[in-house]
């Protein structure tokens, strides 16, 4: 039996009782313990994995608590056939040329894969310089006090709580922090009823562009802007309008009146990340007043500003309810835990919370429990902090850098965040380029994957919140050196 368990790793976390107890009882589910044989002896199975037999008892207790096992007198632990009941035979495999038979492209009504969407490295952590957008430093995430709420989570009155079917109600706590501690730093009050929480930000846009467009309504957009924007406006409306964007955020161009849905990232703005003025926030909603369109106002990296007075939201200048605010803690906390928000009048809510029912029947109220303790007990404050002034500290290293080494390139003038975008020389290949600073251990994305009017590979985007600052410089000078590597020469 020992040759069907991994080793134990007594460096783990979790006590080697635990490890051995899933071990065995992954080895019973996926078929590997007959059932007609005893399991080895406490003390035969110890010595042959090198542990104490004491260990290997108390999984053998916790496995027939659970009902894994079964205890018969002087023969032994058995596995219990009864775990196994209720399975489905395995059916016979069809040949692959049998399995594609249906004409699948056909009879799909869309092709999500197909679209151009951002795709990241899963193994980012190898490369000496990552500067990679939107992945956290894993030395800035809050481990004891996320791990304090999660474990309060998980107590008794919790589980009570979260355990049973809230239908479409969202969890209170969580909506109270929302609204007490999240949209007051940027000045947005709202009532509880005004209030979604979603699967990320990623959720409240989709949700939001399903229920305001349809064939023969026009969304406006910034461009370069946020391509999965762009590709969820597709999926209902092939009426999308790019907006130039300059060094104030998106311009307001005369054919904004045209729309009927605008969407902007006013704070900085994705990808560039310059910050939309007051007097320009103040004249978009003008618009929006006058020529009748509603506007959704991505408010990410907010909390990343290095002014001592940032901007006040859009959606806090707002006194005609055309502004639809979505939030997240992905840029903050983790992105993993996938938790946004949108703020917008109760009739849009109303019907946003019903069609995400459709969608998730309702949310994970255990994860929003945990979330909602965190942001309750000030950890999500104290954050902030820490990562303001990490941030601050590295965005001025890396601003530096950049004036040093790559004098040539333009840089728009910013005022936070945790990404620098680059214009680098005519004639220059991101792609290219991306793929020499790899070989030199460099992570860096391509930004032509912003435009949705042609090619623009001079484009790429640096971000410094998952690398260390003290690597900041000597990546930028390596970088620096490839450039003149992927640039064309003029024809």
């Amino acid at each position: 039996m020992s040759q069907l368990l991994f080793h134990l790793d007594p460096d783990l976390p979790e006590s080697l009782q635990k490890q051995l107890r899933e071990q065995i009882a992954r080895a019973i589910l996926d078929g590997h313990l007959p059932l007609e044989e005893p399991l080895p002896s406490s003390r035969k199975l110890a010595k042959e994995l090198h542990v104490a037999r004491n260990t290997v008892m108390l999984a053998y207790e916790q496995l027939l608590d659970d009902g894994y096992l079964i205890a018969r007198k002087r023969s032994g632990y058995f596995v219990n056939p009864e775990i196994l009941e209720g399975r489905a035979e395995k059916p016979v495999r069809l040949n692959d040329i049998d399995a594609e038979r249906l004409p699948w492209e056909e009879l799909l009504t869309m092709h999500p894969s197909r679209q151009q969407t951002i795709n990241k490295p899963s193994d980012w952590h190898r490369y000496d310089y990552p500067f990679l957008y939107g992945q956290i430093d894993p030395e800035l995430f809050p481990t004891q006090h996320w791990r304090e709420c999660s474990r309060d989570s998980m107590s008794v009155p919790a589980i009570r709580s979260w355990s049973v079917d809230h239908l479409n109600d969202d969890d209170p706590l969580l909506i109270e922090q929302i609204h007490r501690r999240l949209l007051p730093r940027r000045g947005v009050w709202a009532k509880p009823e005004e209030i979604l929480v979603t699967v990320g930000a990623q959720q409240a846009l989709w949700i939001t562009c399903m229920l305001l467009l349809k064939a023969g309504r026009r969304f406006g957009m910034e461009n370069p802007g946020y391509v999965d924007v762009y590709n969820i406006a597709r999926t209902f409306t092939d009426d999308v309008h790019l907006l130039p964007v300059d060094e104030q955020g998106m311009r307001l161009d005369p054919a904004i009146a045209d729309c009927q849905l605008v969407y902007v990232t006013p704070s900085h703005q994705a990808p560039t990340t310059v910050t939309m003025p007051l007097e320009r926030r103040r004249a978009l909603l003008d618009m929006a007043e006058i020529d009748n369109f509603l506007i959704i106002e991505d408010d990410y990296e907010s909390e990343t500003n290095y002014l001592e007075n940032p901007t006040p939201a859009l959606k806090s200048l707002d006194r005609h309810n055309r502004v639809i605010y979505v939030g997240s803690l992905s840029k903050t906390l983790a992105p993993g835990l996938r938790l946004g928000y949108m703020v917008g009048p109760p009739a849009l809510i109303r019907e946003a919370r019903a069609l995400r029912r459709l969608m998730l029947r309702h949310p994970p109220t255990n994860n929003q429990r945990a979330v909602a303790l965190f942001l309750d007990r000030g950890y999500h404050d104290a954050l902030l902090r820490q990562i303001h002034q990490v941030f601050h500290s590295r965005w001025q290293r890396m601003n530096e850098a950049l004036a040093r080494h790559m004098p040539h390139a333009f840089v728009p003038s910013t005022y936070g965040g945790s990404c620098f975008w680059v214009k680098g020389p005519e004639g220059l290949d991101c792609h290219e380029l991306r793929r020499l600073a790899a070989e030199q251990s460099i992570l860096i994305e391509c930004g032509d994957i912003h435009f949705f009017d042609g090619p623009h590979l001079e484009y790429f985007r640096l971000g410094f919140s998952a690398i260390p600052e003290a690597r900041i410089e000597a990546g930028i000078e390596r970088l620096a050196a490839l450039i003149p590597q992927a640039v064309s020469p003029p024809s």
